[in-house]
């Protein structure tokens, strides 16, 4: 067995310390699941093992979060510290400059950082990749602020109203309401990067729209930045339709994950079909997210790893 990483923090200040492990050792558990080793500490005492390179990692993480720790430290802020950390072993240079009201928004992750570039240089953008990449969050991110460059004139965001093991004929209301908790993700997005005051008076001036994919036929979108969320349950036939909508002036973001289609059996995934058919079209960007990208609880990048070994051995 490989001797153990030893660290002290010093100077010892207890409640630095406190606030560094969280409640009931919280946040070590999340530094732990992130590196995948084992923590045993001991006042300011560290043990660490596991991998000797993850151990000397998780013992810089330490050290850092330690001199970041004179308020508490919540978990969100741990685990994107970690993220942070794992992009500055890479030399990962973030995008910086959207235009939003979080000033410190960019690019976590190398394949974050190469999404916001396509975005910022293509008219089409295709996101692919599983939850918790930033797929959706990131796009709306880009929107928000060409937005408020005057790049655009209008926000249109839209998905598919596809059930995933519902049925919307049981939902209650008219279609707009049984829609509209699929739309919620995207009505976060906006308030959190423009504020609620803000959204709700672009969307009385017609600045902002969110509408099922099935109300984009017959139009042509000018001067817009359009987003297509959930985009692996359009059929072949609603995906050519929402691409062909693109008019002058406009960009258009499609976002989705493959390993999530709802559509019923038989159906082909229009996305699917549209990564086949445009993977070699000049001016459409693809960027491919990864199991690393995922910046939610570390357990998450795990679920999906042990998903995609899962398909993989059922496909042999």
């Amino acid at each position: 067995m490989k001797p153990p990483i030893e660290l002290t923090l010093a100077p010892l200040d207890n409640q630095r310390l406190a606030n560094l492990c969280g409640a009931l050792d919280e946040n070590i558990r999340q530094i732990e699941a992130a590196f995948d080793i084992a923590i045993a500490r001991r006042g300011e005492h560290f043990k660490l093992r596991g991998d000797t390179a993850q151990a000397q990692r998780a013992a810089q993480a330490l050290r850092r979060f330690y001199e970041q720790a004179s308020e508490p430290l919540e978990v969100a802020k741990i685990q994107l510290g970690l993220i942070e950390q794992s992009n500055l072993d890479r030399n990962v240079q973030p995008v910086t400059g959207l235009l939003t009201r979080k000033g410190d928004l960019h690019g976590r992750t190398p394949r974050q950082v190469e999404y916001i570039r396509n975005v910022q240089s293509h008219d089409i953008t295709f996101g692919i990749g599983p939850a918790g990449t930033g797929k959706t969050y990131l796009a709306v991110a880009c929107a928000v602020d060409a937005f408020e460059r005057q790049q655009v004139e209008r926000i249109i965001l839209t998905r598919p109203a596809v059930e995933a093991g519902e049925r919307l004929g049981f939902l209650p209301g008219d279609l707009s309401q049984k829609v509209d908790p699929y739309l919620r993700p995207l009505y976060d997005a906006l308030y959190e990067l423009m504020g609620f005051d803000r959204v709700a008076k672009l969307f009385e001036r017609q600045c902002i729209e969110i509408a099922p994919l099935a109300f984009m036929r017959g139009r042509t979108l000018s001067n817009a930045f359009i987003i297509l969320d959930e985009a692996q349950n359009t059929t072949p036939e609603q995906m050519k339709m929402f691409l062909t909508r693109v008019g002058i002036g406009s960009r258009s973001v499609v976002t989705g994950d493959l390993t999530q289609i709802d559509l019923p059996r038989g159906h082909k995934s229009g996305l699917l079909e549209a990564v086949r058919i445009l993977g070699d079209v000049r001016g459409i960007a693809f960027t491919r997210f990864l199991k690393e990208d995922v910046v939610r609880h570390p357990l998450v990048a795990r679920i999906v790893e042990a998903y995609e070994k899962a398909s993989a051995h059922d496909a042999d």
